[in-house]
């Protein structure tokens, strides 16, 4: 069966999920990949979203975090501050789905301004909400975005969220008490940082796509995993159960 890119990173991210009790989920890809997750190999999967539903069951997929289908089906439906300060900053979410407007070779993260400083900025993002305490806690972050040299840069012009900060030991300085990003999902295929240096590297490409075309639709020089791999392309299950979720 033929697939489109952004079904080969929600069945990619799907995949992720394998052998996680708890995932705090965002709306787009992360909520399609996790959704899917629960569809298929991972029907226990507990999916927590910001407004305060744990363990949503959504026959289709949210148009909102507040939407009502989250806490119809929801196991249990607590307060965002309760949200954050006894399930996300305690330690208890294993797996926390995050976007990017912009993220650098040590994924951190940027959904605040672009260009100029922060009063003036070329152009204002829709901010934080939850992403700061999720990339702090979280058990560690899997983080969803399509790849150009927009998104992939240098240096993120504001740190939104910190990812491996500078390098090894910045996130333990910080205190902070999750791993931080362990995968960069994008179209292309799949970034993890190096264990030593925690830079990102190239680490597989999707079917069809070389290592070379990754490297240009990043904004630093893209290191490449020796042993790099090409993604599994999504299965005739995987395809049908994402088609459905989708048409739900």
């Amino acid at each position: 069966m033929s697939y489109e890119a952004d079904e080969m990173m929600s069945v990619t991210a799907a995949r992720a999920l394998k052998d996680v009790n708890a995932c705090f989920v965002g709306i787009g890809l992360p909520s399609t990949g996790a959704n899917l997750a629960r569809r298929t190999h991972a029907p226990d999967l507990v999916l927590v979203y910001e407004a305060g539903a744990i363990g949503a069951k959504p026959p289709s997929l949210p148009l909102s975090i507040g939407d009502g289908m989250l806490g119809e089906t929801a196991d249990a439906i607590v307060g965002v501050p309760e949200m954050f300060n006894y399930w996300v900053q305690s330690g208890r979410i294993d797996v926390g789905f995050l976007g990017a407007a912009q993220i650098d070779r040590y994924a951190n993260i940027n959904t605040t301004v672009i260009g100029g400083d922060y009063d003036n900025p070329k152009v204002r993002l829709p901010g934080a909400g939850g992403a700061p305490e999720i990339a702090a806690s979280c058990g560690e972050v899997i983080v969803i975005v399509r790849q150009s040299t927009r998104a992939f840069v240098q240096t993120v012009d504001f740190v939104t969220s910190v990812g491996h900060g500078s390098g090894p030991g910045d996130r333990e300085k910080l205190g902070l008490r999750g791993k931080g990003p362990t995968k960069v999902i994008t179209d292309l295929g799949i970034l993890e940082p190096d264990a030593e240096t925690r830079e990102l590297v190239l680490t597989h490409v999707h079917p069809g796509i070389s290592a070379e075309q990754a490297q240009e639709a990043t904004g630093w020089d893209l290191k490449i995993a020796a042993d790099l791999k090409t993604t599994e392309p999504p299965t005739e299950a995987e395809l049908r159960a994402l088609r459905e979720l989708v048409a739900a």
